[in-house]
């Protein structure tokens, strides 16, 4: 099969054709004159070279240099070409770019040239131009590159400063960019190499002259492309978005609405007409003046403007009445939004504000019309008026309008009504807010009253605290654990039979309870006690085995090893750490009970742990209690909370997960298991640790830790424990971290700015705070969550065992609920099909980063935040490896 044809067209419109196989024999070229003509099967047309399909309108250089070198040798006359590669055709197409919420198309990309003599460095351009897509020009003379860049607008163009004799490339470029559309071009300049002896020379000269960016002689043809690339996505692009603002200045200057911009200073950037108008002033009168030095009117509050700066200088949008005074003295009333924009640096750059003319009576404004207006107006306009008066539920609505038309009798009623309800003398916070926002409504201008009806629409939910999620059907990991962790999953079979069911078995004795299991069996239900009494009393503390005791010596580090202390101690980790935190920390003082009692409840409290579980059992609630032991120790949890917070915090740990059966909340609720129906499908765990905890407790004295504290002490306790308990169920995670932010970390970080200066001590803090019940309940929530899900925290050898042992527990429920014809509840955890990897980075992404992000904000964790970027980093390179089926690095 032959080659194209490779086709040259001269300014004139002459076309020289010539097979590519040919190109080295000048007498093959076959010349076509204008009109138009067939070659190879194309019908050309020869009016300009711009009319040409782009796979004719190329030739090769080959071609296209013998051909000029016979006909503009030794010539004055000015030449310029059209070419596009025919190997790129398919390249040259639109390029969608966003600026800000701008979505543009740049079209494709024109590059002139512009090169006296024809040699190595202009080939090199050229071939670049055509590797890289673009369509590309030469000129011979400034005139001829002036002539095509007016007519074409090139994005690009670059001009020869080698030969300072044959034209003057400065001046070429000053007069491009005197031009409109040479203001925002890219002009690149060629200069030649220097010699080794020369000095290298400032580019100030070129850059002042309208030089973009200099380039050194290199004829490389990769070199070459390189640097338009470069400039391509660098300036060209930057260049192009600049462009669009025209559309964004046409814009503001025929809105309707004032629009001023200043600085962060304050100082008048822009003015619109609109704001030309309104105010009186020409824009030359207002920018670059300070808004101080414009007259202000008598009529605003002595506080309105260090009001409205304390706001917009924290980055809020400030929006408001405000009475500005025009440039004849007159006050006028505005409607005012303020918004900071953030620029360099992150920080606010400018200030835009909007502003719109009230009238006379702002009562008719804002409140959209007057009892007698509503009298004068046609349907439509009364249509209107009622659409927007409906925007402010719990203002007005259909019934009162047409009521009031007649009389007004419902108007006057339902402002009663709402003035009997303002005066309430019992009220829940959130009605407070409520009512305040219904007041503030009143008279407020229309886009404030809507903004507060999302408000109060939100207020209204019962979800305040839950997320709203965005569509994860990409990401079924994540889906699983937010269903199987953050939901009851209550989904009966259809029978909607239970799995679970009690039935008695008569004994001499009494009626002994027994469960059907999931297999079918018949079991006796286990006594928790049953066995307790044929166990030893464990050794004291200063008894303890030495190879025990040298374990526990570094109990304070956050890398304690738990698992080599679940092998020492034969998976009796919770005993033996239990003992020695619970010591240290005084709890048998505070309970006035003695060491033996505490060492009973201790091993009472693990027995009744499932030591088949492989990821709920006395290992993990010993790995809690040490990271709880962990936070108490730290200088602000310290100093936030009293001695009966610490203690609620140790034993909460302690008893967290007590019977855990190694299955979730939602297994159970779709079971249908006695735990669900007792606890109405609701927190059913954590309400059973917590019962149980204190029932084990009670129901044996040799082991009742409570039995010597006074019954009001006894009573505060218990209420701390079982509230810890129940803030390690998960649905109410993300409510317990948002109010952990908003009501800690935020206020904390503004008396820390505050007292910066002050000769307190970063431990210390505002009594209030430290005796606030409310916060203490909030910190101890957020320790207790924290230290429960603290593994991808842990050094990534105990991060890694931590994740196989949760994956296998999820991993047998997935088993159960198919062999049982449960719902699954987290279909991911299938055994021959999850990816670890997967879920831990789920996990850490969606629950964990900005939880320990807010603690470590609190309690100052540098050593926690580090272990989980690197766990992070880690899961993540395996995942990458898992997709591209690679073996992982040997040190992973």
């Amino acid at each position: 099969m032959g080659c194209a044809p490779s086709i040259h067209v001269s300014q004139s419109g002459v076309i020289y054709c010539r097979d590519s196989d040919e190109s080295n024999s000048p007498h093959q070229t076959t010349t076509i004159s204008q009109g138009t003509a067939t070659v190879h099967g194309f019908f050309i047309k020869t009016d300009a070279a711009e009319s040409l399909p782009s796979v004719l309108a190329y030739q090769s250089r080959a071609t296209r240099t013998s051909s000029r070198r016979e006909k503009k040798e030794n010539s004055n006359c000015t030449e310029a070409e059209t070419q596009t590669s025919h190997t790129s055709v398919k390249q040259v197409a639109a390029t969608e770019v966003h600026f800000g919420p701008m979505r543009l198309t740049q079209d494709p990309f024109q590059v002139l040239l512009v090169f006296a003599k024809e040699d190595s460095q202009s080939d090199g351009f050229w071939w670049a131009c055509d590797k890289a897509g673009y369509k590309c020009n030469i000129a011979r003379t400034p005139e001829s590159a002036l002539e095509y860049f007016l007519d074409k607008h090139h994005e690009m163009i670059v001009i020869d400063n080698r030969h300072a004799r044959c034209f003057d490339a400065e001046a070429l470029c000053r007069s491009i960019r005197a031009t409109n559309p040479g203001e925002t071009t890219v002009i690149l300049v060629v200069v030649p190499q220097l010699c080794n002896d020369q000095e290298e020379s400032s580019v100030l000269p070129l850059l002042n002259a309208g030089f973009n960016r200099r380039y050194v002689e290199n004829p490389n043809v990769t070199a070459c492309y390189n640097e338009l690339i470069q400039l391509e996505y660098g300036e060209v692009r930057s260049q192009f978005k600049l462009r669009a603002c025209n559309s964004i200045f046409t814009a503001l200057e025929h809105c309707q609405e004032a629009i001023e911009i200043t600085n962060e200073d304050h100082v008048i950037q822009y003015v619109n007409p609109a704001f030309e108008r309104m105010m009186g002033y020409h824009k030359g009168e207002l920018i670059g003046k300070e808004l101080t030095e414009l007259p202000k009117s008598d009529k605003n509050k002595a506080d309105l403007l260090d009001t409205i700066n304390t706001c917009i200088k924290k980055g809020k949008e400030w929006h408001g009445i405000y009475y500005a005074r025009q440039k004849t003295g007159d006050s006028i009333q505005q409607d005012v939004k303020i918004t900071p924009v953030i620029g360099q640096g992150g920080k606010i750059r400018h200030f835009v504000s909007i502003k719109k003319l009230c009238s006379g009576n702002n009562k008719q404004i804002y409140n959209m019309h007057s009892e007698d207006k509503y009298m004068e107006e046609n349907s439509q306009s009364d249509s209107q008026s009622l659409r927007y008066k409906d925007r402010r539920k719990g203002s007005i609505d259909v019934k009162s309008i047409t009521s009031r038309r007649s009389d007004g009798s419902s108007y006057n009623r339902r402002h009663s009504s709402m003035a009997r309800i303002h005066s309430m003398t019992i009220e829940a916070p959130i009605t407070k807010v409520i009512n305040i926002i219904n007041t503030a409504q009143e008279n407020s201008p229309v886009t404030v009253a809507e903004a507060l009806d999302r408000v109060l629409e939100i207020l209204r939910t019962t979800e305040l605290y839950s997320p709203q999620l965005g569509n994860k059907d990409d990401d079924p990991h994540t889906n699983n654990l937010v269903g199987g962790l953050m939901t009851d999953g209550l989904r009966r079979l259809s029978s909607n039979e239970y799995i679970f069911s009690k039935t008695y078995r008569q004994t001499e004795k009494s009626e002994v309870p027994l469960w059907t299991s999931l297999d079918g069996q018949i079991e006796e239900e286990p006594d928790l006690q049953q066995n307790y009494s044929h166990i030893a009393v464990p050794v004291a503390l200063s008894d303890v085995p030495p190879h025990i005791a040298d374990l526990l010596e570094d109990e304070e580090s956050w890398d304690f090893n738990i698992f080599e202390l679940e092998s020492r101690t034969n998976k009796r980790p919770l005993f033996y750490l239990g003992l020695k935190i619970l010591t240290e920390f005084g709890v048998c003082e505070f309970l006035n009970c003695s060491e033996k009692t505490l060492r009973s409840w201790l091993q009472l409290i693990e027995t009744n742990y499932h030591a088949s579980n492989s990821y709920h059992n006395s290992t993990h609630a010993a790995d809690v209690l040490h990271a709880t032991a962990y936070f108490l120790r730290k200088d602000r949890v310290k100093g936030s909370l009293d001695e009966l917070d610490e203690v609620a915090a140790l034993i909460a740990a302690a008893v967290h997960d007590v019977d855990h059966p190694g299955r979730t909340n939602s297994f159970l609720c779709n079971a249908g298991s006695e735990l669900a129906v007792l606890y109405n499908d609701t927190a059913v765990l954590e309400s059973h640790h917590a019962a149980l905890a204190f029932q084990l407790t009670a129901g044996d004295d040799k082991c009742n830790v409570f039995k010597n504290i006074e019954r009001n002490q006894f009573r505060t306790l218990r209420q701390a424990i079982i509230d810890m308990v129940l803030a390690t169920e998960m649905t109410k995670h993300f409510e317990h971290v948002n109010k952990f932010v908003n009501s800690i970390n935020k206020p904390m970080t503004s008396i820390e700015e505050t007292s910066s200066n002050s000769e307190c001590s970063d431990g210390e803090r505002p009594s209030s705070f430290k005796n606030s019940i409310e916060d203490r309940l909030l910190i101890k929530r957020m320790l207790i969550k924290c230290a429960d899900v603290a593994n991808p925290c842990r050094s990534i050898k105990l991060c890694v065992e931590w994740a196989g042992r949760i994956s296998e527990e999820y991993f047998a429920q997935t088993d159960e609920e198919k062999h049982q014809g449960l719902p699954v509840v987290m279909p991911v955890f299938d055994r021959n099909t999850c990816s670890i990897p997967k879920s831990q980075i789920s996990f850490i992404d969606y629950f964990i980063t900005d939880m320990f992000d807010a603690w470590d904000a609190f309690a100052n964790l540098p050593t926690l935040i580090h272990h989980l970027a690197e766990n992070y980093k880690y899961w993540k390179t395996l995942d990458e490896c898992e997709c591209k089926g690679l073996r992982p690095p040997p040190d992973s």
